[in-house]
């Protein structure tokens, strides 16, 4: 028996993008459980429907995707992946500062799509685990981007996957009854010295 797919909000202004984002998501078997056109709708469907994830274009009117990435992120109510024409460093540091999981530059394949959300669904995940550690959302948020680079070190130093970074960080912070947090600062500390 396999997992259902997760259930995607795509928020998206124009019309037909929106309609071929919708069915190159359905063909993959996924559930569009619903669609907005700006991120003031994109927001208030996402605590209405609760999907598992939102799939939004970042220039949008009303609020901007990011913004939206912003409240979504706050709330936790749903990992974002961010879809843009736009491919700049400012854009791609205030969808990191927003809270964004990932991100794919327009025009985008459905073998670039596809690993972007299940990616974005993961680091979800592990985001949900560090909010029950941390307490609260911005503690978390913060935890989230020193896991991040402690991940990155270990990805480039012991040549370890990102799920793998993730799991021997996971796997020492229970081993020595430590959060993930101080682990991770453990971790980044070692390399400065």
């Amino acid at each position: 028996m396999s997992l259902p797919k997760p259930r995607v909000l795509i928020a998206e202004d124009e019309a037909i993008p929106r309609m071929g984002l919708r069915e190159l998501l359905q063909d993959q078997g996924y559930e569009v459980v619903g669609e907005a056109a700006d991120g003031n709708a994109a927001v208030e469907l996402a605590r209405e429907l609760r999907p598992d994830i939102v799939v939004m274009d970042i220039m949008m009117p009303e609020l901007d995707g990011i913004s939206a990435s912003r409240i979504l992120a706050e709330e936790r109510l749903a990992p974002v992946l961010l879809v843009t024409a736009y491919n700049d460093r400012e854009l791609a540091e205030r969808a990191k500062d927003a809270g964004v999981f990932a991100y794919v530059p327009k025009p985008f394949t459905e073998a670039q799509l596809v690993p972007q959300i299940e990616l974005a669904l993961s680091r979800f995940s592990e985001f949900q685990s560090l909010v029950k550690e941390a307490g609260d959302a911005r503690a978390a948020l913060e935890t989230r981007k020193i896991v991040e680079r402690a991940k990155g070190l270990l990805m480039q130093t012991q040549k370890m996957t990102e799920n793998e970074a993730y799991r021997h960080i996971q796997r020492l912070s229970m081993n020595n009854r430590r959060t993930m947090r101080e682990i991770a600062e453990a971790i980044l500390l070692t390399q400065q010295g």
